[in-house]
C-alpha cells in the first residue's frame, strides 16, 4: 500500500507539474495571443525583443524595439470584450523580411515621415540629395528609415517603454547625427500615448510619425471601408499621381475630401474623382484646424459593428490619411498576417500626424528644420472608448 501511495503521490506531483507548466505558457502569451518568444532575435547586430504594456483598465499593448513598432493594440468593445485594433505580424521574423514581408506595420517613422520631392531639399547654401525610393521621390526617410532600425528600450514600468535611437551623421544622407526618442505609454483613461523627441548635432528635418493600421471592425480579414472617420479639417493638400503634393491648398467642401462630420469611408470612396483616383483611395495629407492644441480632436475613427470609438490628438499641423489601398492586391493577398489572416485591400486606416508631405521645400508651410540646441517634440495620442448601437 505504501509503494501504491507514494506511486500516486508522484503521479499527482508529475501531473500538478504539468499543469502548472501549462499554465506557465499560457501566461507567456499576450493577450493578443503573442508568444513573446517569436520576437527574440538579433537586428543589425543588436538584441530585439517584445514589449508588454498594461494600464489599470486591462488594456494592452505591445511593442517591439526593431522599429518601435506597435505589434497589438488590446481594447474592449462595447460588450467589454478586447479586441485586437492593429494590424501586423506575430513574428520578428516577418517584420524582419522586407523582401518577402516587409510593411511599415506600426512603425515609428523617421528621419523625415512621408515623402520629399526628388530626394532634394535646401539646408543654407547646400542642396541635399536623398535615396529616391519612391516614384523619384525620398519616402519614409529612405530605403534604410527608422522604422527597419534597432532602438534601445527600457521599460520604465509596466504601462510605459521608452525606445531611444542614434542616427548617424549622413543616414540616408541626412546632415547631422540625430537622437530620436520614441515614449509609448498606456494611461488610465484607455490611451496610447506617444512622445516623439529629437536632437541634432547638425541642422538637419525631422518629421516623426506613428503608421498603426487601425481596423476597429474586429476582423482584419475583411475591409473595414464601412468604418466611419471624422477628420477635423477644411482644407487639405492635392496630390498628384506621384502622390507628391503640388503646393495648392484646397477646400474640402463639394469634395470627397470632406470628413468634417464622421461618414463611412466607402461613400467618399468615388474613383471618377482625381485626388481618390491618384491615390487608389485615400493617402493625402489634411491640415488641421487645431492649430497645434492636443487637448482637440484632430481626427476619429468608430466601428459600428464594435463600437470602439478612436479619438486622435497630436500637435502637429497634419494629418496623412491612408486607407490602406494597397493591401490585399498585387500579391499581398496571399501573405500570412498576425493570427494567421490574410488581409483584403482597405482593411484598415492609417492616421499618420505629421509636417506637411515636402515641407523642405515649401517654406511657407509649417518648418520641419531643426537645429543643434533645439529639441524636436511632437506628440500623438490615440484615445479609445466605446458607443452604445
Amino acid at each position: 500500500m505504501k509503494a501504491v501511495k507514494a506511486s500516486l503521490m508522484g503521479l499527482g506531483a508529475m501531473m500538478a507539474l504539468m499543469f502548472t507548466a501549462c499554465g506557465s505558457n499560457e501566461q507567456q502569451l499576450t493577450l493578443s495571443g503573442l508568444d513573446p518568444a517569436n520576437f527574440v532575435d538579433t537586428i543589425n547586430g543588436k538584441p530585439v525583443q517584445l514589449y508588454v504594456l498594461k494600464n489599470s483598465q486591462g488594456i494592452e499593448a505591445c511593442v517591439t524595439n526593431f522599429g518601435a513598432r506597435v505589434v497589438s493594440l488590446m481594447v474592449p468593445d462595447r460588450d467589454g470584450k478586447l479586441v485586437d485594433v492593429v494590424l501586423g505580424y506575430d513574428n520578428i521574423k516577418q517584420y524582419a523580411d522586407r523582401e518577402n514581408f516587409g510593411s511599415d506595420f506600426g512603425a515609428s517613422i523617421g528621419r523625415y515621415a512621408n515623402r520629399i520631392k526628388n530626394g532634394r531639399f535646401p539646408i543654407g547654401n547646400d542642396t541635399i540629395q536623398l535615396p529616391q525610393n519612391n516614384f523619384g521621390h525620398c519616402l519614409h526617410g529612405g530605403p534604410t528609415g527608422w522604422q527597419y532600425q534597432v532602438y534601445d528600450a527600457e521599460q520604465l514600468n509596466d504601462s510605459t517603454v521608452k525606445l531611444t535611437l542614434v542616427s548617424p551623421d549622413g543616414d540616408n544622407q541626412f546632415p547631422g547625427e540625430v537622437t530620436a526618442v520614441v515614449t509609448y505609454q498606456l494611461t488610465a483613461d484607455n490611451a496610447l500615448d506617444i512622445k516623439m523627441e529629437a536632437e541634432t548635432t547638425a541642422a538637419t528635418i525631422v518629421n516623426m510619425t506613428n503608421h498603426s493600421y487601425f481596423n476597429l471592425n474586429g476582423d482584419p480579414s475583411q475591409p473595414a471601408m464601412d468604418m466611419e472617420l471624422m477628420i477635423n479639417a477644411d482644407k487639405f493638400t492635392p496630390s498628384d499621381s506621384t502622390f507628391m503634393p503640388t503646393g495648392e491648398i484646397r477646400d474640402v467642401t463639394g469634395t470627397p475630401m470632406d470628413f468634417r462630420k464622421a461618414h463611412a469611408i466607402q461613400d467618399s470612396l468615388r474613383m471618377d474623382d482625381e485626388q481618390v483616383k491618384f491615390g487608389n483611395g485615400f493617402d493625402h495629407n489634411w491640415i488641421l484646424n487645431t492649430n497645434g492644441d492636443d487637448t482637440q480632436v484632430a481626427a476619429s475613427l468608430y466601428s459600428p459593428k464594435t463600437g470602439i470609438l478612436l479619438e486622435a490628438f497630436t500637435n502637429e499641423p497634419g494629418m496623412q490619411v491612408y486607407t490602406g489601398n494597397f493591401q490585399g492586391i498585387n500579391g499581398e493577398q496571399d501573405k500570412v498576417r498576425k493570427g494567421g489572416l490574410k488581409y483584403p485591400q482597405r482593411p484598415s486606416v492609417c492616421l499618420e500626424s505629421q509636417k506637411y508631405p515636402d515641407s523642405p521645400n515649401h517654406p511657407e508651410w509649417p518648418s520641419p528644420f531643426l537645429n543643434p540646441g533645439e529639441k524636436y517634440y511632437s506628440h500623438l495620442m490615440f484615445k479609445f472608448s466605446t458607443r452604445e448601437k
